[in-house]
Parts: structure tokens; sequence; C-alpha cells
């Protein structure tokens, strides 16, 4: 057998216009929502394990059921109504990954890897006491970034003084004069004012928190204090549609992004132990296959590689409530509660996405390209 596209190289692509439209009113349409489905993007049709590099619409579940036990209105069609095939994918129960409040040493153990994660397929030879041994031994406990640090590389924790801790992702400054969105270019001159990347839900408490306000380094689960540890204080961020307060069906959700005005020699971009992003890509120019890498408060250095573009899903936001993202990256699961804000690169430091959700199977990323032009900042000097 030949090896599987994929594996060989990217593959680039969008879903069709007719086929996005049939998925939204049938997979997630207010009356005709499946059971168990959570989104759908476009990917690559895997058989018996892998990748055979053919198009198709990947419908996300968060647990896969027998076709027998469904009524036949919840069963997925085998291919759309143009002929493209589908994939069914469990992908569990999507949330926002800030770090959670939990009381305990144990909060640090609740990290997940999937298969390009690589531990659980080095250790699946393993028996369950023996995974359990090793658990108990600290094997799977990942080394946290929570440290103060000033200048603060990215990939530390930090967060708002509402909230717990999530990651800083970068040091980006406003559009210089002369740059560009669409086609993209970098402007002249001496940036005016310098900020911290990272989700909303990082350092806007999803909305909530008022401009101006606190955002400490390291966050407040990891000990950070304010005044003593402000690194910077918010000053915009791309407000998030939630339901029940707005329907699913009308939100126009596609970053999950927040700034933090910071002095220029409290943080930097160089990303801790990766690197700075030398460029960043376009979105029409990140393919499923993509290898990719992040640094992160929680899971520090992890890689991975994307499994799906052009996606659209249902993220929990707790208390918050839910909000359903259009045109993103989903990826093998790189990522735990406090990854949040992680910048997303590729192996060779190009910039493609700003972390923000996730599950025990996959992690969920922002372009960086609707992160750029949405916030009008500059995260690199270069295009990619």
């Amino acid at each position: 057998m030949s090896q599987p596209e994929l594996m060989r190289g990217p593959t680039g692509g969008q879903l069709s216009d007719s086929s996005r439209q049939q998925a939204t009113g049938d997979f997630l349409g207010p009356q005709t929502s499946l059971a168990n489905v959570v989104g759908f993007g476009h990917g690559v049709k895997w058989i018996n394990g892998e990748p055979t590099g053919e198009p198709a619409v990947m419908v996300f579940v968060t647990q896969k059921v027998p076709e027998s036990m469904l009524p036949e209105r919840d069963v997925i069609p085998s291919q759309m109504d143009d002929g493209t095939p589908t994939d069914v994918i469990a992908v569990g129960h999507v949330a926002a990954q800030r770090q959670q409040r939990k009381s305990g040493r144990t909060e640090d153990r609740s990290v997940t890897y999937g298969p390009d994660g690589g531990v659980s397929e080095q250790l699946g030879g393993l028996s369950q006491p023996m995974l359990e041994e090793l658990a108990g031994l600290g094997a799977f406990e990942p080394q946290l970034l929570k440290r103060r640090m000033r200048p603060c590389p990215s990939g530390f924790s930090v967060g708002n003084v509402r909230v717990t801790a999530g990651t800083l992702g970068s040091v980006v400054y406003d559009f210089l004069p002369g740059a560009s969105v669409d086609p993209p270019g970098a402007g002249l001159g001496v940036p005016a004012k310098f900020y911290i990347l990272s989700n909303n839900h990082v350092l806007a408490d999803s909305n909530r928190a008022q401009l101006g306000s606190a955002i400490v380094q390291p966050g407040i689960f990891d000990g950070g204090q304010d005044p003593a540890d402000r690194i910077a204080t918010l000053e915009r961020f791309i407000t998030i549609q939630f339901a029940p307060q707005i329907p699913l069906e009308r939100h126009n959700n596609v970053v999950d992004a927040a700034l933090g005005a910071v002095d220029f020699q409290d943080a930097t971009r160089e990303t801790y132990f990766s690197g700075a992003p030398r460029a960043w890509r376009r979105k029409a120019n990140v393919a499923v296959g993509d290898l990719v890498k992040k640094t992160g408060r929680t899971t520090n250095i992890s890689f991975g590689r994307i499994i799906a573009v052009d996606a659209t899903i249902d993220v929990n936001y707790g208390t918050a409530g839910t909000a359903r993202f259009k045109d993103q990256i989903l990826t093998t699961n790189i990522s735990a509660g406090g990854d949040s804000g992680s910048l997303v690169t590729s192996l060779d430091n190009v910039a493609l996405g700003l972390l923000f959700a996730g599950s025990s199977t996959v992690t969920v990323l922002n372009h960086i390209e609707n992160v750029r032009a949405l916030l009008r900042v500059e995260v690199s000097e270069q295009l990619a």
C-alpha cells in the first residue's frame, strides 16, 4: 500500500459553499441539530486509522454512537449533496482552556495527550496498573510555566485579576502607517504602544472585565498579585457572542482575542524554549497535515498536526455560556487548561494560530490572520 497522501504533504482547501450551508442547516440548525454534533470542518477522509488524502467534510461529535443505536434522523450521511464524503470524528467536550479553579496539587495533573503528543501511543502497550503507577510517580506531570518573569517571554502564565490563569501568547503593536490587511503589508515607523496578546477569556474574563483593569503575571491562580505582579492593563478585546443570550445560529465569532498594554521592557515575543515568530501565515495557506507547535503555561512545549480547517465549532465557556466559532483550525491535542492564549506556529516559527479551546482529543485555534486584522496589530513583520 502506498503511503497516504496526508503523510506525504499537507492538504489545502476549504469547504465548498454548498457543503458549508448544508452542514450548518442539517447538523447545527436550531430545528435540525443532530445528537452529539458540535461542529464541522474541512479535512481528509480517514480509513482504518490512516488519512487517505481525499477531501472530506469532518463532522465533530462529542462521542461516536453505533449507527444501529441512532434514530434515522440523527445518522450522518456518508456524503454531502455535492458528493463530498463525510467523516465523523469524536472530539469530546470542547471548552475554553483557562486554568480551572481546583484545590490541592491535582490541578497540575489534569493534562491529556493525543496521538501526536506521542504519550498515548508510546505507552499504549503498558498495563493499566503500570500506567497508574507511572502517573503516581509524576511521569505525566509537565513542568508548568508559572514563575514571575521580567521581561516575560511568551508562553508563561498570565491573566486578568478576575480570572485564574492563561498564557501570554506574544507581544504585538498597532499597525504602523502604510500597513494593510488585504493584501497584507507591514507599515513603517516607530510603534507607539506595545501589547501582550492572549484570549478574551484570559485577559478580559469573557467580555466581563473593564478596560484598564489589571493583568498580572503570573496569573492569580499561580500566585500573582496586584499591584506587585501587574504586567499590563486591559486595552481592548473582540467581544464574544454567547448563547443563550444570542442564539447560536446568529453567532459570528471568529476570534477569542484581547490585548493588554505593556511597557516595552516588561515582555518579549521571544517564545520560551521555542524562539520568536519569524513570520505569520495567511489562512489560505494553512493546510490539513501541517505540523505545529506551541509553548503554553500548562503543557509547556507540545507538537501536533492540523486535522481540520474552515471549521465551525461550539465551545463551552462555563458560566459565560456557549459560543459558536467559525473559520477555525483544529489540531491534534496539544493543550490543557491554562494553555489558552498560546501562539501556535509551524515547526520553523511561522505564526498561524491563537490557541483558545480544546478537549482531551483536539485543540482549537483562531487563524492569526483574523486576529491580526480584527485587533489591527502586527505579530511579525514578515509574511510566509
